[in-house]
């Protein structure tokens, strides 16, 4: 089982990673409605990261064993292996239109949302897994923003 610690790490760095694109996208020259839309999605990102650094800190307090915390963290990220949450091979200076954008934003949203769900599934507490769904709708809201963002063209 996965431990509530271990979703909260990697949740931090796939949260950052998203602040990050979003970020060097908005430096980007698009129109004003996407990078107004960028800007937004980018401090959502900040909001998760606190959202998940609070919870760790939670954790922190209740820890019994904290080298068992480790261990298990480094088996999460054996098992989860190069799969990639994080758009960080995404040269964002190359990506020359709005729709590429628009792809790339809604396949990393998307794989941010099947990676919670993956994660929550191992869950054994109802508590946790209610905050984890919350951050799931966050980014299910993102994946729509984009999609119609990219129909109102």
């Amino acid at each position: 089982m996965f431990s509530l610690a271990e979703v909260y790490d990697l949740g931090i760095r796939i949260e950052k990673n998203g602040e990050k694109f979003y970020r060097d996208a908005m430096k980007q020259a698009w129109s004003t409605p996407i990078a107004d839309m960028l800007k937004m999605l980018a401090e959502e990102e900040v909001k998760h990261v606190d959202f998940f650094l609070k919870r760790m800190d939670a954790i922190k307090l209740k820890r019994e064993n904290p080298f068992l915390d480790e261990m298990g963290t480094s088996m999460l990220r054996d098992i989860l292996g190069n799969q990639t949450f994080s758009l960080k091979e995404a040269d964002v200076s190359k990506i020359k239109s709005v729709d590429e954008l628009v792809a790339l934003a809604i396949e990393f949203e998307k794989d941010t949302i099947l990676f919670y769900e993956m994660v929550g599934s191992f869950m054994p507490d109802e508590e946790p897994r209610r905050e984890l769904k919350e951050i799931i709708e966050e980014e299910e809201r993102h994946v729509r923003l984009f999609e119609s963002y990219g129909e109102k063209k």
